[in-house]
């Protein structure tokens, strides 16, 4: 297994790149998802389209019956963060919809998550996919060796920031990942360079920030799943799985391993694909 230090599961190359591979299904399957988000599609449809595309790939679906949770993707609309559990709701014209996904390969967990635009959708929230996606990359370009969590934290909580109008939730966080779907450390949207636990080489980590046009208070619905802002302002939600090699970050769950846009923030990249 590599080593461990204080509950963070540190790979060896061989299970990065088993990693990747369920990354891949991953990234396949919300590429396909994308395509299917129209006006009419039900959420529970895009989870039966998501299962299938991860089953056909010899993959298991990481979200199904984890803690009870009834189905294969989280689907989350407008008002609703995270968490969001597929069923009879028809997308519309004008919707925002977040699409969370994992798949296990070989024992080897891929956690990514996309907010699709549904149809004609106001600029405001455009915008608001556009700087919490810009958000990701920042914390995934801050992301080396020797640093800290921290470090992707402030970088995140700074490129929203920049802004100065969005709502960041600090309830929610992004996590290490490996032989189970959630493992230490917490990797918050929030915080100080400089703080947390060491990024080392072998490290796998979701980021994944979670960003509302309003506050930052949350509720959970009836259904013990569904997280929606406390004020009704609409959310984003976007994730990816990356592994820190000795070259830099592999986003595991990009289908390019990150390369164009790691370029673009002038950061090297760390993948073998």
């Amino acid at each position: 297994m590599g080593w461990r230090d204080r509950g963070v599961e540190v790979k060896t190359p061989a299970q990065v790149a088993s990693m990747r591979r369920a990354g891949l299904v991953v990234a396949r399957t919300l590429d396909v998802l994308r395509g299917a988000v129209r006006p009419g599609v039900t959420t529970r449809e895009l989870d039966s389209i998501a299962e299938d595309a991860i089953r056909t790939a010899g993959a298991v679906p990481s979200f199904l019956g984890y803690q009870g949770f009834p189905a294969s993707i989280c689907t989350s609309v407008n008002d609703e963060v995270v968490h969001g559990i597929p069923g009879d709701r028809e997308l519309c014209d004008g919707d925002l919809v977040s699409i969370d996904c994992g798949a296990i390969v070989d024992g080897w967990h891929g956690d990514a998550a996309i907010t699709v635009p549904v149809g004609d959708v106001p600029e405001d929230l455009l915008t608001l996919v556009d700087d919490t996606e810009a958000a990701l990359w920042a914390g995934i370009a801050a992301a080396r060796a020797g640093g800290r969590v921290g470090d992707i934290s402030a970088a995140v909580e700074g490129r929203l920031r920049e802004e100065g109008r969005y709502g960041i939730l600090e309830d929610y966080t992004g996590h290490g990942i490996g032989t189970a779907m959630h493992q230490p450390p917490d990797v918050p949207n929030v915080g100080r360079s400089g703080r947390g636990a060491r990024l080392v080489p072998g490290m796998a980590l979701a980021v994944e920030p979670m960003v509302t046009l309003g506050s930052h208070e949350t509720e959970v619905l009836d259904d013990d799943w569904t997280v929606v802002t406390a004020d009704g302002s609409w959310a984003a939600h976007v994730e990816h799985t990356f592994a820190l090699t000795d070259r830099g970050p592999w986003v595991l769950t990009a289908l390019d391993g990150g390369r164009e846009a790691l370029a673009a923030l002038g950061v090297p990249f760390g993948g073998s694909d």
